[in-house]
């Protein structure tokens, strides 16, 4: 995968996020138009310059170190969003220096799908990091440069011109995603035109449910599978998660698109053989909600499918608001039979307090955790440290991202419970799955 430094030499890599640096950038450019030229086409980039605004001032208040973490958060944040977005094959991600990441797709994308995409990364990277700096939040302003590589456009004039947009948008108030003067420099899609299809999309039920198979550590039993919503907009294409959510925060509609996704993966997963397990994503506007529990209960009723056989992953951004609230609501679903996940975990600032105040069951590794496993001893280490604490606490670990036989073989031996990720299956459809469970 061109975004997984380890793949080139060591001077491509940026020590600090794990990610390319600006010679994986260059690298990854000259060899898709190589490529492409030797087959006589032209290579369809699209790029995104993401730029921390002020991040200056994160270093001058909490200190270089705090400062450093954000960078690594931000990081993680950038790869998680385009891990749900794109075919990683296709992508490279890179820190070019600074406060600024560089993202690049080796895809055909119509500009208003680019557009958006850009819009709910820039939401992913604002949401305030916790427990940074002596317990102080840091509040991040990203801006982006948007544009598609022209025919013979080199590297460094690609990147010149994007980082001569960054500079147009530091001046101009208000707008956070600029586009590179090209033919693609029109408007797009009005936002309220989106939010009214995502609406339409809503009644009409055109949400779709993929299924992202979970596996015992050995690999030789499906126990699960997590739910994941995608939509394909007639003009932005393939909509993944984030950008779903994204769109649906500013319509203002994110209780209702989550309890859509609930009640339509909870009606799915009743197909399925009764040792298998559903495990849906949970939003900061879920257990913003006092009457989440109740709502959520309802529909695992109405849908028949069994709620000690459905587990919630919650994240720490989903906790930075009222810990106590969340603690109540994951109590009450819990007496239910309910499981609970801390997901993404090692993704960011983590807060010990969450493992020792809610009511967790599982801890499911981020993909971050995993990625160096076997070929770092550190990276190794760190693994061994989370899951003979997680098994302190009487909590069993879940592994995301697991990409090769050499990775599964290690986090077995580590004594993990379970895995997901492309080694074993990538996310599929309902008839997909339950084929794959009846197999």
């Amino acid at each position: 995968m061109l975004q997984r430094a380890t793949m080139w030499d060591e001077s491509l890599r940026d020590e600090l996020t794990g990610l390319g640096g600006p010679g994986l950038a260059r690298a990854t450019l000259r060899l898709w138009q190589d490529g492409a030229a030797k087959e006589g086409v032209t290579a369809p980039i699209h790029a995104m310059l993401l730029e921390l605004g002020r991040f200056e001032t994160v270093n001058i208040a909490f200190g270089e170190a705090t400062g450093d973490g954000a960078l690594v958060e931000v990081a993680k944040r950038i790869q998680h969003f385009a891990d749900d977005e794109f075919d990683h094959s296709r992508l490279a991600i890179c820190r070019m220096g600074g406060g600024q990441f560089l993202v690049l797709a080796h895809e055909l994308c119509s500009r208003e799908r680019w557009q958006w995409l850009a819009e709910a990364l820039a939401d992913a990277v604002a949401h305030p990091i916790a427990d940074a700096g002596d317990g102080g939040t840091v509040r991040l302003w990203p801006r982006i440069a948007l544009m598609r590589a022209l025919p013979g456009e080199s590297p460094d004039l690609i990147f010149d011109r994007m980082a001569e947009t960054l500079d147009s948008a530091r001046h101009r108030k208000g707008r956070r995603i600029l586009w590179a003067h090209t033919e693609w420099s029109m408007p797009g899609i009005r936002s309220a035109q989106l939010e009214a299809d995502l609406l339409s999309a809503l009644d009409r039920g055109e949400i779709s449910i993929l299924y992202q198979p979970q596996y015992s550590v050995d690999g030789a039993d499906l126990l699960g599978a997590e739910a994941l919503a995608r939509w394909d907009h007639p003009t932005l294409g393939r909509v993944g998660g984030a950008t779903l959510f994204a769109i649906a925060e500013r319509a203002d509609h994110v209780a209702q698109l989550s309890r859509h996704i609930a009640a339509k993966a909870l009606a799915g997963a009743r197909e399925w053989p009764d040792s298998l397990r559903l495990s849906l994503n949970v939003t900061p506007a879920d257990l913003a909600a006092p009457s989440f529990a109740i709502e959520l209960l309802s529909l695992i009723r109405k849908s028949g499918f069994a709620a000690d056989r459905l587990t919630l992953e919650i994240t720490e951004q989903v906790l930075i608001g009222d810990l106590d609230l969340a603690k109540t609501t994951l109590e009450t679903l819990k007496a239910s039979g309910v499981k609970i996940a801390l997901d993404d975990f090692g993704a960011g600032f983590c807060n010990f307090r969450y493992l020792k105040i809610l009511p967790l069951d599982y801890l499911k590794l981020d993909r971050a955790m995993i990625d160096g496993i076997g070929d770092d001893t550190r990276d190794l280490a760190v693994l061994q440290g989370i899951v003979a604490m997680a098994k302190a606490l009487g909590l069993e670990v879940i592994a995301e991202g697991i990409e090769c036989e050499k990775q599964r073989a290690l986090i077995a031996a580590e004594g993990c419970h379970s895995f997901q990720g492309y080694f074993a299956a990538g996310p599929m459809t309902q008839k997909e799955f339950v084929r794959l469970a009846e197999a």
